[in-house]
């Protein structure tokens, strides 16, 4: 904060809060919408919630399942669970066959099995194509894991087979995989998505230059000729008709609008379906739009949308500030020591663990407390 010559720089408690936002929006960015009190199940296959997979009820070599944010605090307390971050279309698992004799303890009656849920080697703890567990400790090479948009598989930056832009406003990237299973992509990432840095190889190429995009717009338009009395423009012939074409390597980096700009032809909605993204014509399936979801519900069910604590400091002098900030910052550090233990070993964190946290801060308070009577006068 700002402060005149000769004056002492100060931090108000406030300052100090709202250093944390960015952590409260990863918060919110994996847990959302999703309930922790109640098993999603009754639901159906939500259209996006917070996953985890229990490495203890459904080991590798097994059937893999993924159960709901609830269940993981509820039924799976003290197992060894991977966090699948969030997943589409998903419906819980637990205690359905694939975990034998193991009951849900919040909502036992499920069918056997989800036939219409997607699994990956995710639910193994596995990620990207070098198929490793994150945190990976043989990995010593410092590197962030993106998530493919459409296979929601997670890979290493140096994995993708292209250079990993800087730029906040590319949101969503595509495997490369994922692009060759929806050849029409290409096309649109000549026009939609991240460029290459200056000095990288170019990523365009004139499309007389290759085949490949006129087989692509027969797979547009399938076995069928296009109706002459179709007076529909199709936005995807439109783009390819300018002649360029992303070079069909490596995976794409799109801006948040980019699905807004994608063809809803019948034609193209008929490519999606068999391609199996329809749910690219859906912005209300992406995380930013389920991360504000999140918020949404936050400040929905808040006090008058307005954290208590904050409302607080008002009433608070300048001493009482700065000996608040003193404890808060210890209980910062200490918070963040005790969480960084749960990361390290991939396991959740639940409300009873923090519970247990507070408590051993109340009795080393007091244990401070009463070591200061002896200093007393």
């Amino acid at each position: 904060m700002a402060v005149n010559e000769g004056e002492e720089a100060t931090v108000s408690l406030v300052d100090v809060l709202e250093e944390d936002e960015e952590l409260e929006n990863e918060a919110s960015a994996v847990l959302g919408g999703s309930d922790s009190e109640k098993c999603s199940y009754p639901e159906g296959y939500v259209k996006r919630q917070a996953l985890y997979a229990c490495n203890t009820c459904t080991p590798k070599g097994g059937e893999p399942a993924g159960v709901c944010l609830a269940c993981s605090y509820k039924c799976h307390e003290g197992h060894d669970l991977f966090e699948l971050y969030t997943k589409r279309n998903f419906r819980c698992d637990c205690g359905n066959s694939k975990f034998k004799d193991f009951e849900c303890k919040l909502y036992p009656e499920k069918d056997l099995l989800n036939s219409d849920n997607t699994y990956s080697h995710n639910f193994f703890g596995l990620y990207c194509t070098c198929d490793r567990p994150y945190p990976d400790p043989e990995d010593q090479i410092p590197d962030e894991m993106i998530q493919c948009v459409i296979c929601e598989d997670w890979f290493h930056g140096r994995h993708l087979g292209c250079t990993v832009p800087e730029s906040m406003e590319l949101q969503e990237m595509v495997c490369e995989a994922c692009m060759n299973k929806a050849p029409f992509l290409w096309i649109y990432a000549a026009h939609l998505a991240g460029r290459l840095p200056s000095g990288d190889k170019t990523c365009l190429v004139k499309i007389s230059e290759t085949a490949a995009c006129k087989r692509t717009h027969q797979e547009m338009e399938g076995s069928t000729s296009k109706s002459k009395t179709n007076m529909t423009v199709c936005r995807l012939m439109e783009l390819q008709a300018k002649g360029l074409v992303h070079s069909r390597e490596g995976a794409t980096f799109w801006p948040y609008i980019w699905r807004s700009k994608l063809c809803a032809c019948m034609n193209c909605k008929s490519a999606y379906d068999k391609a199996g993204i329809p749910f690219l014509l859906d912005e209300s399936d992406t995380v930013l739009a389920y991360e504000n979801k999140g918020k949404k519900t936050e400040q929905e069910e808040g006090p008058h949308g307005r954290d208590p604590l904050m409302s607080a400091l008002n009433t608070l002098n300048h001493v009482q500030q700065l000996e608040i900030i003193y404890e808060y910052n210890n209980m910062k550090t200490e918070l963040k020591d005790y969480l960084q233990r749960f990361a390290a070993e991939g396991k959740v964190v639940t409300p009873e663990d923090i519970q247990r946290f507070f408590e051993e801060q109340h009795t080393r308070k007091r244990q401070r407390a009463n070591a200061g009577q002896y200093y007393c006068s």
